[in-house]
């Protein structure tokens, strides 16, 4: 598995630009935290554990910056993406770390290992979950690109296919961004991962059919009664997937567990540009005087979750809220350094 949406070396973040992916391999060599938030800003680093990792990076940077504050950096990063809590974790835990008189950049380098590592034991403990189910639907791309390696919803498939190469996988389209068609799919064709990219609304056509026996998605944050926001076109999934009796599954690493939201409608949900929607690659679809709504996210609801994917075991969404004490290990300083896989 040899995706990295990003690296840091030699006081430089290297970013993979998805938004060329995949006609162009574009990396983008950063030295300012100015330059990533603006890059977590248009989305060339996307994902809600990526941009947690780039935005600690980014506090890396600007404590070597002339000018600038661990509270200014946090405000200008903070600014961002509202919807995606690991943004926030990553910016904190190098906040904290800074302002203890530790160096930001040991401290951004174990929040990104930890990050891996994390995403690693999703794979190993969801792969059980797909033993006997042999096509799997995901949407927009919780893999490596989203999470710096291994991926979210993409770990448990990807570690179910080392030991099953006939495992398929339907990759939703999805717009207006087309993160299914461009990156997952192009994850799953470098690991030679049989797969299919279909048309957003075409999912509820093979989920009747039943051509599909699982659901596997990543997340943005996790309130703590289990709702949880993710990719625009989640909430409709699960609900089809509820409809057609097919088990729907969110993976997800601790820092996406925001146990301080109570639940669903207290997370707030980005609305983006409307040019995204209007647009795509350059070419306009709608007539000039048309306008768009373009949320970035939706919210679904915890009833339809048959379980969460997390680094310690597959819980149920009603279990969410005691997993606030492992959470909390997880988070401390040296745990990156002292975990191991399930």
């Amino acid at each position: 598995m040899g995706v990295r949406a990003l690296w840091y070396e030699d006081h430089t973040l290297h970013l993979l630009d998805q938004r060329r992916l995949p006609g162009r391999t574009v990396v983008r060599h950063r030295r300012r935290v100015e330059e990533v938030a603006e890059d977590i800003r248009t989305m060339v680093v996307r994902g809600a554990p990526a941009i947690g990792v780039a935005a600690a990076y980014g506090m890396a940077l600007a404590s070597r910056q002339r000018g600038w504050t661990s509270a200014r950096a946090a405000r200008r990063l903070g600014s961002t993406r509202p919807t995606a809590v690991d943004l926030f974790v990553g910016i904190r835990t190098v906040e904290e770390a800074w302002d203890r008189g530790e160096d930001p950049e040991a401290a951004a380098d174990e929040y990104r290992t930890r990050v891996v590592e994390e995403c690693h034991r999703i794979g190993v403990v969801g792969a059980p979950l797909l033993a006997r189910a042999d096509r799997v639907l995901t949407h927009c791309n919780a893999g490596a690109l989203a999470t710096v390696e291994w991926g979210t919803a993409l770990a448990p498939i990807r570690v179910a296919h080392q030991r099953r190469p006939s495992l398929f996988v339907f990759v939703d389209e999805t717009r207006p961004l087309l993160q299914g068609a461009r990156l997952t799919a192009w994850e799953l064709e470098r690991d030679g991962i049989r797969h299919a990219v279909i048309a957003d609304n075409a999912a509820g056509h093979f989920l009747a059919r039943g051509e599909i026996d699982a659901v596997i998605v990543g997340a943005d944050r996790i309130a703590r009664n289990g709702d949880f926001a993710n990719k625009i076109g989640t909430y409709e999934k699960a609900v089809l997937a509820r409809e057609n009796g097919v088990p729907f599954y969110v993976a997800a690493p601790w820092p996406t567990f925001d146990f301080a939201r109570p639940n669903g409608r207290s997370i707030p949900v980005e609305e983006r540009a409307m040019e995204e929607v209007l647009t795509l690659a350059g070419r306009r679809l709608a007539p000039r005087g048309s306008a768009a709504r373009n949320p970035a996210f939706d919210v679904t609801p915890a009833r339809y979750v048959r379980g969460f994917i997390t680094p310690a075991g597959v819980v149920r969404p009603a279990d969410v809220a005691g997993l606030r004490p492992v959470a909390r290990r997880a988070s401390r300083p040296g745990s990156a350094r002292r975990g191991s896989p399930p």
